[in-house]
């Protein structure tokens, strides 16, 4: 019984997951708890341990007599994301190519082949999480409990943000992201090289890839940051 009620712990923390990157579930959406205690055959009990381990990964805010909630995307938040994400993504790269170890490389690998897939015969949805694992795996490289939590956050906005403005007919959006898988191979590379110099510039580049697209969706008012020399003066 234990492990049937393990199981559908992990079903559920998956599925709310993935419902919430892409956008099934909306920034803000209360959740049903009782459907969700429901369809997935949990107590109260086991279905709020989910959720608070939603809630401390960054997916959702816990609400005191009112209940868990989608986490927002705010013009704050969004102005936040574009000034953390460039300084971030470089120190995990960094971290990562000091602290790889030969599994997690394996790890890399396999998750870019998934995305790589899900570039020829994928949904959207498939490739934003398809994306995600592979930069997840980049943050478990780099192994910094200080530093993981906040990428944690960056991945779940960059995915939200990117299902809200792509658009596959879209013929630069579709270069960007054959480019971003090329990027992806040469990250791999440059963890594998232990070459931090280089990581750290696929930082820049791979942001910056993100960045022009973004931008077309959102744009906070007043941000001007020079990326690459906020991203060079991160720390090793």
């Amino acid at each position: 019984m234990k492990d049937v009620a393990k199981n559908r712990k992990t079903e559920l923390y998956e599925w709310l997951k993935a419902a919430i990157m892409t956008l099934d579930l909306r920034p803000g959406a209360d959740l049903d708890e009782s459907r969700l205690s429901d369809e997935f055959q949990l107590s109260r009990t086991p279905l709020r341990e989910v959720l608070r381990q939603l809630a401390g990964d960054g997916y959702v805010d816990l609400r005191e007599n009112r209940g868990a909630r989608v986490s927002e995307m705010s013009h704050m938040t969004l102005r936040d994301f574009f000034l953390a994400a460039p300084m971030i993504y470089g120190a995990v790269l960094q971290l990562a190519a000091q602290n790889a170890r030969p599994a997690q490389i394996d790890d890399l690998k396999a998750a870019q082949e998934v995305f790589k897939s899900t570039l020829r015969s994928g949904s959207g949805a498939d490739r934003a999480m398809a994306n995600n694992r592979f930069h997840e795996v980049t943050g478990e490289m780099a192994d910094n409990i200080y530093l993981l939590p906040s990428f944690q956050r960056l991945l779940i906005d960059h995915a939200r943000i990117s299902m809200t403005f792509y658009r596959p007919q879209d013929t630069q959006m579709v270069e960007n992201v054959s480019e971003a898988s090329a990027q992806h191979d040469a990250i791999i590379a440059a963890i594998e090289a232990r070459d931090e110099i280089a990581a750290a510039q696929l930082a820049i580049d791979h942001w910056n890839l993100s960045r022009d697209q973004i931008e077309l969706f959102v744009m906070p008012v007043g941000l001007d940051v020079q990326l690459g020399s906020v991203a060079r003066n991160t720390p090793a």
